[in-house]
């Protein structure tokens, strides 16, 4: 198998993660003060790294000011190349964020592209005549709310910009832009890097006629998170245009050229069918993030018929993955509570395919309701949705002053420490029963099973309503996972001894024909 398929990926926001000059933002120095946890606290096989390159942080790394440097913010590329080495050292992977839909307003490219109508940059961007009526070009919405369009007076014309205005979209119908953006890929894969997470992939390529996209209705809303204005219409043309699947190929063929590389695209793409297709034959992307379960209600049936869909639609030599927070979403323990965070912690890793951890899930981080004062998202700035600053606060290392995260002088943190009690690394390894060793006690099993990491899937329907269970099997290794979904306790038909439990006590019992599960209890059989 490839080490994308088998291992687990964990999810750093650079952010929010270790400080280690004191300023109270995270650091690649601080990520590398952290390589041990990675990788023997934890044992994880690949960490991805949000955006770290220089930009005017309007929205906070996603607008890129220069593709192939660090951020001061950050460190410098000698930081980067210490960490890759660090990581390679005890055999983890490095993946970075790519940011090719759009860059900041701030970029060289952007600024040549509006000094004049006829600079030879104007066309890596979209611009555009106003309406008749002076107005945008068409109705497209941006994701933060408003027009998707900005007017930019000094020459009379509009630029596109799918997000903020100080976020312009890249043209990659220009082919010097597409030979750029690779070549940025390049920069990246000479030094290193394994891969590639791909910001809103699907949205590189735009109906080439701009045409207006027709309003929406509750049947083409999606099953997604609520993005307010954005809802109103639906989106046809400012995404997922066919040629896509050409950008695509070439984006693979880039990383062809490179032993072992590895590329997952974010892309909120609900119809299997379509979110399928964005692999091919095998010859564009390695995958396509499965944002389903983040978004399913938190109920066995609804769980086991996402997994069904994308092992349904998977093209030959496909293969699944899995993800249940990240940096725009509301944390596990937030939407689903403590105890059933434990058995979201077991269906990403006990289910077919390749986890993705984010970082905090795994000491079951809360999140907090910031102060307006300390709220920064500028999602929540420009539009009625919540912001996503929750998600995002410092990683909690010890129980003292900025919770480990930054040294004690630091005046303070970009975002606030939750500062829960006892939800820090340290307080947490000292507990045998708490969530970060739970998740150890998953990650180590999970290494150890042939089944888990490459076995087959199969759904068991001989189980109450309120219990996803299924099988797992490779070279002569069978596991059961059993997990009781619902409020009531349920019964099961099992066989074998429990390798792993939420509940530490269950573990190493036999059992040899039913099991009984409390509510929100897990147990997996070998």
């Amino acid at each position: 198998m490839e080490w994308w398929q088998s291992g687990v990926v964990y999810q750093i926001y650079p952010r929010s993660f270790a400080d280690a000059d004191g300023d109270g933002i995270g650091d690649l120095a601080g990520i590398l003060s952290r390589v041990e946890y990675l990788a023997d606290t934890l044992g994880i096989d690949a960490v991805w790294l949000s955006p770290f390159y220089p930009s005017p942080q309007a929205d906070f790394g996603y607008d890129v000011a220069d593709y192939t440097d660090v951020d001061p913010v950050y460190g410098t590329l000698a930081d980067f190349a210490a960490l890759v080495a660090a990581c390679h050292d005890r055999g983890i992977r490095v993946i970075v964020d790519f940011v090719p839909n759009h860059s900041s307003d701030r970029h060289g490219w952007f600024l040549q592209s509006r000094s004049a109508r006829d600079d030879p940059k104007r066309d890596w961007y979209t611009w555009r005549d106003p309406a008749p009526d002076g107005g945008p070009p068409n109705n497209w919405i941006s994701v933060f709310g408003g027009p998707a369009w900005e007017l930019d007076e000094a020459t009379g014309q509009y630029y596109l910009h799918s997000f903020l205005k100080e976020q312009p979209d890249l043209n990659w119908r220009n082919t010097e832009v597409r030979a750029a953006m690779h070549d940025v890929l390049r920069f990246w894969l000479d030094r290193g890097v394994d891969g590639f997470r791909i910001d809103v992939a699907h949205r590189i390529a735009k109906d080439p006629e701009l045409r207006s996209n027709p309003l929406a209705d509750a049947a083409t809303s999606g099953p997604g998170k609520d993005h307010g204005e954005y809802d109103t219409l639906e989106h046809l043309h400012d995404a997922g245009h066919p040629d896509v699947h050409e950008y695509f190929r070439e984006i693979r063929a880039v990383l062809d050229e490179y032993d072992d590389r590895y590329s997952i695209g974010e892309i909120h793409e609900y119809d299997w069918q379509r979110w399928a297709s964005y692999i091919g034959e095998g010859d564009e992307l390695h995958q396509v993030f499965d944002f389903s379960l983040l978004f399913a209600p938190w109920e066995a049936a609804e769980i086991r018929a996402r997994i069904a869909g994308q092992e349904d639609a998977l093209p030959p030599g496909g293969w699944p993955n899995h993800v249940l927070g990240n940096h725009d979403e509301p944390r596990i323990a937030r939407r689903l509570g403590s105890d059933h965070a434990r058995l979201a912690a077991l269906v990403l890793l006990t289910t077919r395919g390749t986890p993705t951890l984010y970082y905090g899930d795994e000491l079951g981080m809360t999140q907090p309701d910031l102060p307006v004062d300390r709220q920064l998202d500028p999602w929540a700035q420009t539009s009625d949705v919540a912001g996503r600053d929750g998600c995002r606060t410092p990683m909690q290392w010890e129980p003292a002053v900025h919770a480990g995260f930054s040294p004690p002088e630091a005046v303070r943190t970009w975002l606030p420490v939750d500062g829960a009690p006892g939800t820090d690394v340290a307080s947490q390894l000292a507990d045998p029963d708490s969530m970060l060793n739970f998740y150890r006690r998953c990650l180590t099993f999970r290494r150890a099973s042939a089944a888990l990491r490459g076995g087959d899937y199969r759904p068991r329907n001989d189980v109450p309503a309120g219990v996803l269970a299924f099988t797992r099997s490779r070279d002569g290794e069978t596991v059961t996972v059993v997990l009781n979904l619902g409020d009531e306790p349920a019964t099961a038909t099992a066989r074998g001894t429990v390798v792993l439990a939420t509940d530490r006590a269950r573990e190493g019992e036999r059992t040899n024909g039913t099991a009984v599960l409390a509510p929100a209890e897990g147990i997996v059989f070998g």
